[in-house]
């Protein structure tokens, strides 16, 4: 077990005795904190990484001492912060990563996200999203759960249905074209990319290759309300907080959305996109 892991289980284990010291079970302590009573079963046994908040409000649900609330703060603290390296949060394993993923979601109403290299997790179908874990298992020696995995992802594409929500998505041409798959895996996914297209709270963009680019597309971002910019990087996700970095990011997203192609334009570029495939199909 790796250290991350070591920290995250230690910590799971005393958000379990502070619950068990108030006579509490999990599902009554979830119904306190109007959560899903999977979620509490997923901190104590170190399945998902708590934040901050996620803390606090255990520790008010059960009238802990603000000491010790404090001392689990801190904890969480160091624990993101090691967090941050792709190898450790991987070694942790892909579907631990896709709850704590999953999580975050949860508390979003307004989704921000381009992807220049792939498709975008929420819009990923089964077989799309075999061949990514497939590849990240190999980069980051993940332990062999891809199934796993993928069932989580699949069940965070449930979010999309909810209309409380709103999701932007831009994506260029070419994260249509790249051989993460094979062309019939390739053409199953830009169907369902269609498909989502017609989802009232969903702005789903494509850039064309034609198009002029305000920059150079050299990484992806996700930005979570106002309050916080994702930006991945081969070996390490950035977690900014800082208003100035989140709307820098929002700048930059405006930026690619205005040369986007939406709705009719959009489909037209993933029509020519499937007509490539056919032909490769049947080459």
């Amino acid at each position: 077990m790796n250290g991350f892991q070591e920290g995250r289980t230690e910590l799971g284990m005393q958000l379990r005795r502070l619950r068990e010291s108030a006579g509490l079970s999990g599902k009554d302590l979830a119904e306190r904190l109007r959560w899903q009573a999977s979620k509490v079963s997923r901190l104590e046994n170190a399945r998902q990484t708590p934040t901050e908040e996620d803390v606090t409000q255990w520790g008010c649900a059960l009238q802990v001492a603000p000491g010790t609330v404090e001392e689990l703060v801190e904890q969480v603290k160091a624990l993101l912060e090691r967090q941050d390296s792709w190898r450790q949060r991987h070694r942790s394993g892909l579907a631990t990563f896709q709850e704590d993923i999953r999580d975050r979601e949860m508390r979003t109403s307004l989704f921000r996200v381009f992807e220049p290299g792939i498709v975008i997790g929420l819009l990923q179908t089964t077989e799309y999203a075999r061949g990514v874990f497939t590849r990240l298992k190999r980069i980051y020696r993940a332990p062999d759960e891809i199934d796993a995995a993928i069932r989580v992802r699949m069940k965070r594409q449930e979010i999309l249905y909810d209309q409380s929500k709103t999701f932007r998505f831009v994506m260029p041409e070419a994260a249509l074209r790249y051989r993460l798959a094979s062309p019939e895996v390739m053409r199953g996914q830009i169907d369902r990319l269609l498909a989502v297209t017609t989802l009232p709270n969903v702005e789903f963009g494509v850039i064309p290759f034609e198009a002029p680019l305000p920059s150079a597309l050299l990484n992806g971002f996700w930005i979570y309300d106002r309050e916080l910019a994702a930006v991945p990087t081969r070996t390490r996700e950035l977690l900014l907080r800082d208003p100035e970095d989140v709307e820098f990011y929002e700048t930059t997203f405006d930026e690619l959305h205005e040369v986007a192609a939406f709705g009719e334009q959009a489909r037209a570029v993933m029509a020519r996109v499937l007509d490539d495939l056919s032909g490769q199909s049947a080459d």
